[in-house]
């Protein structure tokens, strides 16, 4: 069996499993963003009473954070007399951050897991050896009620991702790169399995940023074998114990993919699809007027790193706008202590606090019509960050702030030391 087949066939006390089956098996943990207030409402007329295990649910706040308007502000306020109602240990109100960053570092989220979440992008916590999806509000009641949810055991496919990648090549681009190979619809319903060298030498953010995108390609989880990076980062935070599974040396896969990114340049997923994507240098001289760090995809530390030393000791295009959200307080903090934010300010930047800002069009940044910007978020389809005639472009956090700097796409690795506009 495979790692994902381990996972849910103890999780639904079976031995073992197989593709195509149905099972019923338990959630680790469950957790709710501010989107879905319906799972309240549905909750209540499965006749739920009390959630299942105050301890494996949560809540929390992050597509409107700050609430931006009266209604965000009423679900808000109707979520957190739940939260109460029901005791739950775990809230994030809006000062958290992002839920798929918020749940690793309070330790919510380990190897043998299964997560499920109200977010499409839960395959992100594959990264860490779990089994991560998401659900609507209808599936996410059942759970809390009774702990427990239906899974279709999936077909699980390999991408191997071998080599090193050059100077100025983020995990983002190799996982555009992918996007461009597989298509949007080259996983669905199925799971991916990321191996190879450069995947068993990745840092932790770097394997959430292309499991994160795994949903992109239609992905219903997405995994990666624990290394020992995952390993350190999980043994200091996680609330309970787990167990590492791992797949059986003679498992077949029902499709291989074989990657190499050794002479891999910076990517853009041009408009209008995820998978609409090139090499930068082959992408006509765009200019831009709204450049975004952050969101789930590329709002942690590494990324605002990336844009800062880009920025520093620089002024960004006029005509320019760069916003820069932290994916949750712990990297905001860390972003003032390191001096980024300060960079990124004198730079011209403007820094929200953490959430998800304009990546669904919610509030903090959305585009109108005819505006052009490039970000390091995950989607870009029409009306994604605001209006459906607005451009967008998916990008790197290195390159995000290349072309904030020069008011054009651009090719971070290109900048020479002392670029002028």
């Amino acid at each position: 069996m495979h790692a994902i087949e381990k996972i849910l066939a103890k999780n639904s006390g079976k031995t073992t499993v197989k593709t195509g089956e149905i099972v019923t098996a338990k959630v680790d943990f469950a957790e709710v963003n501010d989107l879905y207030l319906q799972t309240i409402y549905s909750f209540r007329e499965m006749n739920g009473e009390k959630v299942w295990d105050k301890d494996r649910l949560t809540f929390v706040f992050d597509h409107y954070a700050p609430a931006p308007t009266i209604k965000t502000a009423q679900i808000h306020k109707e979520m957190r007399e739940f939260a109460k109602e029901n005791n739950l240990t775990y809230h994030f109100d809006i000062n958290a951050g992002v839920c798929h960053q918020v749940m690793p570092e309070s330790g919510l989220i380990y190897p043998g897991a299964i997560i499920v979440a109200t977010d499409s992008h839960t395959t992100t916590h594959g990264a860490f050896g779990a089994m991560g999806t998401g659900v609507g509000a209808t599936d996410m009641a059942t759970i809390m009620i009774s702990g427990e949810l239906w899974f279709r055991v999936p077909e699980i496919i390999e991408i191997c991702i071998d080599g090193t990648p050059r100077e100025g090549v983020m995990p983002k681009d190799v996982v555009l790169f992918i996007m461009g190979q597989m298509k949007a619809d080259g996983a669905v319903y199925k799971a991916i399995d990321f191996t190879g060298s450069y995947i068993e030498q990745l840092d932790v953010p770097g394997r959430m940023v292309i499991c994160n995108m795994a949903v992109e390609m239609g992905a219903k989880t997405a995994y990666m074998q624990p290394n020992q990076n995952v390993l350190d980062y999980v043994s200091s935070r996680a609330v309970r114990p787990y167990e590492v599974q791992y797949t059986d040396e003679d498992f077949e896969y029902s499709e291989r993919y074989k990657f190499d990114i050794s002479d891999l340049i910076p990517q853009v997923a041009a408009p209008h699809s995820v998978d609409n994507v090139f090499p930068i240098d082959e992408v006509e001289r765009v200019k831009v007027d709204q450049c975004f760090v952050g969101t789930c995809t590329g709002g942690r530390l590494e990324d605002i790193k990336a844009a800062a030393d880009i920025l520093r000791g620089r002024t960004i295009a006029p005509d320019v706008r760069l916003l820069v959200i932290p994916a949750s307080t712990l990297v905001m903090k860390e972003c003032i202590e390191k001096g980024y934010f300060q960079d990124l300010v004198e730079s011209g930047a403007t820094i929200s606090t953490p959430g998800c800002g304009p990546c669904l069009s919610a509030h903090e940044g959305v585009l109108a019509p005819g505006e052009v910007c490039v970000t390091a978020s995950n989607r870009n389809f029409p009306g994604r960050m605001g209006s459906n005639q607005a451009d967008i472009y998916l990008a790197s956090p290195a390159t995000v702030a290349a072309s904030a700097l020069t008011g054009y796409l651009t090719n971070p690795c290109t900048l020479g030391e002392n670029h002028e506009h």
